[in-house]
């Protein structure tokens, strides 16, 4: 082989070496639940193959496991939760954890397979909530917003079931992980359950539920990345992509309002 063919294949081989490591680090891997966040996702992944990145969804049942995987760089971003969820649940475990964008709000609802509006709901009768510290004080506070109990004056977001301070009808609050919630229909009076369960579950949010959080809640859902890594250009293509109109106009068409733009 001649000094200019070696030349050639050699520069040949430098291209295809820097062509697969640009595709490496291309790959975006996102963690989600389900409904609607990897719904959701995938709604933007042939804006991000144009841009030459390749967006790969791994899907989640549980609101632990994402920002563990995320934390330990198994994940590059994840996109599941609320702020004041990722603010306690990143405090707690000391994680360096930080929210990109907010991209909607899942309405949390109250619903009952046993009657059809609260005011049938017998004394003493059980509501089933969600039991991580976060969505559970959401949930008192949304039971105090629609008047069933009254909440001690510094409750506070991380409410608890002993800051009822006034429970009129004496209800019952059972504490359950929040994807178990919808299996618990059949054995109580009525069951809190966030949005993204709800609509795996088959629930229409505003035709299903006997109550629904307001879309101005203040629990919008948000991309996650490690901080310091924001910025990058592959975080931020998304973060883009995720607060487009295309990407509006899914949420406003697929949900009917059991999920709300929150851009």
């Amino acid at each position: 082989m001649n000094r200019k063919a070696f030349i050639v294949l050699l520069a040949g081989l430098l291209a295809i070496a820097s062509l697969s490591a640009a595709g490496a680090e291309s790959v975006l891997k996102v963690g989600a639940t389900a409904v609607p966040h990897a719904e959701i996702l995938k709604v933007v992944q042939p804006d991000l193959a144009a841009q030459g990145i390749k967006l790969e969804i791994i899907e989640f049942t549980d609101y632990v496991t994402p920002n563990i995987a995320l934390a330990e760089k198994q994940l590059d971003a994840n996109f599941f939760q609320h702020l004041p969820y990722l603010q306690a649940f990143a405090g707690e475990r000391k994680l360096s954890l930080e929210s990109v964008v907010a991209v909607h709000v899942e309405p949390l609802g109250l619903y009952s397979k046993k009657y059809k509006k609260v005011a049938d709901f017998p004394a003493g009768a059980t509501i089933a909530i969600p039991n991580d510290p976060t969505n559970e004080g959401r949930a008192l506070i949304f039971l105090q917003s629609k008047g069933l109990i009254k909440l001690r004056a510094n409750a506070g977001l991380q409410a608890t079931i002993k800051d009822i301070a006034e429970n009129p009808k004496k209800f019952q609050l059972k504490e359950i992980e929040a994807p178990q919630l919808p299996r618990t229909l059949e054995d109580v009076a009525g069951s809190i359950i966030n949005g993204n369960y709800a609509l795996q579950a088959g629930f229409n949010p505003v035709k299903d539920s006997l109550l629904l959080e307001g879309g101005d809640s203040p629990y919008a859902n948000i991309l996650v990345a490690r901080k310091g890594e924001t910025k990058d250009p592959r975080i931020q293509a998304l973060a883009k992509a995720l607060t487009s109109q295309k990407v509006k106009d899914f949420i406003l068409k697929t949900y009917g309002g059991g999920v709300v733009p929150a851009f």
